[in-house]
């Protein structure tokens, strides 16, 4: 195995949100074995970049689902960027049927200065119909989802037309399941997006060239590494690209199954260190 692709959320991060020293050491000796690490996220880079110079590590970066590439000195090497006009309608849509959004670019996620608040109202409306709603439990998901750096807030989208950037992603986040099925089938049938899953509340919309695992193809090829040297290591429906893309396949021991049953191997949970028990048992094979 020559290159190994990682995802971030439930993956490498454990629950605190954090690379414990067991992930980082394990990473750090596969780099030192001449093994290739890479961070494959639905996050930007400039937020995926935080959490790995906290834990000293220097490793390129696969950032918002496969739209950008960093090399290991934080230089953007390839993008695959949404047609503006075709971004600025996704957001009118978005806009008019009053979900909360963020806008994944080179310069910051943009987000509307009150979708916090409409998240508040879908969660007051939730409990009014489920008395008995684990409230705390979805408020946990939120701040999960507010726990990014670089975030930008708009008073308008039309605001977002005004700023000379690269739009990578757009992710729609909401608690009613109706609600984000109404987005899943408004954008299901666009065959110039790829539409994702990263969490059990969102959808993500970006390039339909744009995907974890084009990115790991990408590396590959620019490596001259066969995919058969590759092994990919996630959790959630948006690294299946990068598990069907690589030669190996491991899902993490907290994968929802049809992740699992996707995989040729499972490892641990992110909160037992599941990469770096993965990691290990790579190396002593």
């Amino acid at each position: 195995m020559k290159l190994i692709a990682i995802d971030m959320d439930g993956t490498l991060l454990n629950p605190k949100q954090t690379i414990s020293p067991q992930n980082k050491e394990a990473i750090q000796t596969a780099m030192d074995e001449g093994i290739q690490v890479v961070i494959a996220t639905g996050r930007a880079h400039f937020d995926a970049h935080t959490f790995l110079e906290e834990a000293g590590l220097s490793v390129p970066i696969i950032g918002a689902n496969g739209a950008t590439y960093h090399n290991k000195k934080g230089e953007l090497e390839l993008s695959v960027p949404i047609a503006k006009e075709q971004a600025y309608d996704i957001l009118s849509w978005l806009n008019d049927e009053n979900y909360y959004y963020e806008v994944f670019t080179n310069r910051a996620i943009y987000t509307p200065h009150h979708g916090r608040n409409l998240l508040n109202i879908e969660l007051d409306r939730l409990q009014s119909a489920n008395p008995q709603l684990n409230r705390e439990e979805l408020e946990t998901a939120a701040i999960k989802q507010f726990n990014q750096t670089g975030y930008a807030f708009l008073s308008s989208f039309e605001d977002i037309k005004k700023e000379d950037i690269e739009i990578y992603n757009i992710l729609a986040f909401s608690f009613l399941e109706e609600k984000r099925n109404k987005g899943w089938d408004q954008f299901k049938k666009e065959t110039s997006l790829t539409l994702v899953s990263s969490g059990d509340h969102n959808f993500e919309l970006e390039h339909h060239n744009a995907s974890k695992g084009n990115m790991l193809t990408y590396l590959a090829s620019q490596h001259n590494l066969l995919l058969e040297e590759t092994l990919a290591i996630g959790d959630s429906f948006n690294d299946l690209s990068m598990m069907n893309a690589a030669g190996h396949s491991i899902a993490m021991g907290n994968a929802k199954p049809e992740i699992k049953n996707k995989c040729s191997h499972v490892t641990l949970s992110n909160q037992e260190d599941g990469v770096a028990h993965a990691i290990a048992q790579l190396l002593e094979s």
